[in-house]
């Protein structure tokens, strides 16, 4: 590593190696050379005047590209594809006269753009699923440990550790459903010419619009996909990367809810993200254990979030049939985004298959509320047995403020239950205080809804994805 010169830290420090070599210049510069393949082999299987021999010897050179040559035209011609055309056109002399034959520059930059997003997309997705698979074992595991539910932050009902899971979860289905109708609604570029109108391909076939569509179809089928755009200025519609933008900036939203989830849940000391042996959680205060992994998910979450705008801004002012102020924008904010979200699931596989969860703590803080929680149900048991309910209400109404003086005023633990046994009016729930006080008892649904939202919900996902489980969450540094 040059350390003289600025370093992405999406490349040094976040993303996978796989997500940064999808959007190297190897692979762009490879893809142009096999859309000029399949041009090229499609206009002769059309009759246009080219040779097997041409064709055959552009195969050759198809992935064996002389980047210090093409980087020396582009300096001469300030025209990247041009200079990558006449670099190939080195190496495979006899193609050159055909190589790009009718094309514009879009065919192969839009083209080759639309797959790098496909083949990242498939990236993005695997570990999507991944996250889902390891936070269903969590889920199921806890689905039983009843938990404080807070709304407002302020401790409400209880639910269970692996019913809050299912919120995380839920979260990530969505996402998860988005990102396949973006790979339905997928489609190529295609073949369009200049400004779309695919006037050079009529030209090339003597005004024969039945060849012009069928080397589209020949061309897209070569490359591996089924759609194009019906129509087209010079480059595939811009919105369509807003559209994608969109659907990595609600993954970051998921993650982003789960991270701070994480963190308020550290600080209370009830479940925590993965803490290595060595690992040091402050240059100064020795003893902390800081959430980096979850701070890290935030942070990287809110700029991938930031980034739909700006494909919105880009969509909104293509001129007509294009404008070039997207080129260098889009060179940026696309591979960032992916690379941003890429480095937000490694962590996330990582602290959702590693949690640590802390029972006793957890039963603690139940055991500090449960009562105020319970008063309701103390009282109906000494209504049953005789009791009038309005007196018991208000009994209930001034022990229960003693008791919140005893834990606001005095710092001291939650007295309520010991008043209300030393409280001749509740001698009929005396003997039934522990049953009417288990935890398990005020959660509902709470273990039902995590089986039932997993098999109905998560478990088709899982089955559908399972050639790709098994992956493992690195945090690189």
């Amino acid at each position: 590593m040059d350390n003289s010169v600025y370093q992405n830290p999406l490349i040094t420090r976040y993303a996978s190696k796989a997500m940064a070599q999808n959007f190297s210049d190897d692979k762009r510069f490879k893809l142009w050379r096999k859309l000029w393949i399949a041009l090229a082999e499609s206009e002769m299987e059309l009759g246009l005047n080219i040779t097997r021999e041409q064709v055959d010897e552009m195969k050759k050179y198809a992935v064996d590209i002389n980047f210090e040559l093409a980087e020396e035209y582009e300096r001469q011609v300030r025209h990247d594809v041009m200079a990558h055309v006449k670099a190939f056109g080195a190496q495979a002399a006899s193609a050159m006269p055909i190589i790009h034959l009718g094309a514009t520059s879009c065919f192969v930059d839009c083209n080759s753009e639309l797959i790098i997003m496909w083949d990242a997309i498939q990236i993005i997705k695997a570990k999507l699923v991944n996250v889902i698979d390891k936070l269903s074992a969590f889920a199921l595991k806890y689905k039983d440990m009843p938990t404080l539910g807070f709304t407002h932050l302020q401790p409400a009902q209880l639910t269970t550790v692996g019913k809050r899971a299912t919120l995380w979860l839920q979260d990530l289905t969505m996402d998860y459903n988005n990102l396949v109708n973006l790979q339905n609604a997928f489609k190529l570029r295609g073949v369009k010419g200049t400004t779309g109108t695919q006037a050079s391909f009529m030209e090339l076939f003597s005004g024969d619009e039945n060849k012009v569509k069928e080397l589209e179809k020949k061309v897209i089928d070569k490359l591996g996909f089924d759609k194009a755009y019906g129509v087209t200025g010079q480059t595939y519609p811009r919105k369509f990367d807003y559209n994608v933008l969109c659907v990595l900036s609600q993954i970051a939203q998921s993650a982003y809810k789960f991270s701070n989830d994480i963190r308020i849940l550290q600080n209370m000391k009830e479940i925590e993200e993965p803490f290595e042996k060595s690992q040091i959680g402050s240059s100064a205060m020795a003893y902390k254990r800081n959430p980096m992994r979850s701070e890290r998910m935030g942070s990287l979450a809110r700029y991938v979030i930031s980034l739909p705008m700006n494909c919105a801004i880009t969509a909104g002012t293509q001129w007509f049939e294009r404008t070039l102020d997207d080129s260098a924008n889009r060179r940026i904010v696309i591979a960032q985004a992916f690379l941003a979200l890429d480095g937000i699931l490694n962590i996330y596989m990582n602290v959702a298959e590693n949690l640590v969860v802390y029972d006793k703590v957890i039963k603690k803080h139940i055991a500090a509320e449960l009562p105020f929680m319970a008063t309701e149900n103390i009282m109906m048991e000494c209504v049953k047995a005789g009791g009038n309910r309005q007196e018991l209400h208000e009994r209930i109404r001034v022990l229960s403020m003693e008791a919140g003086k005893n834990v606001k005023q005095e710092g001291k633990e939650n007295n309520l239950i010991e008043l209300i046994k030393n409280d001749g009016m509740f001698a009929a729930v005396h003997g039934k205080l522990d049953d009417i006080l288990d935890a398990k008892k005020f959660i509902g649904r709470a273990p039902s809804q995590v089986v039932e939202f997993i098999q109905n919900e998560v478990a088709p996902i899982l089955a559908e994805n399972k050639s790709v489980l098994g992956q493992k969450g690195e945090v690189n540094v």
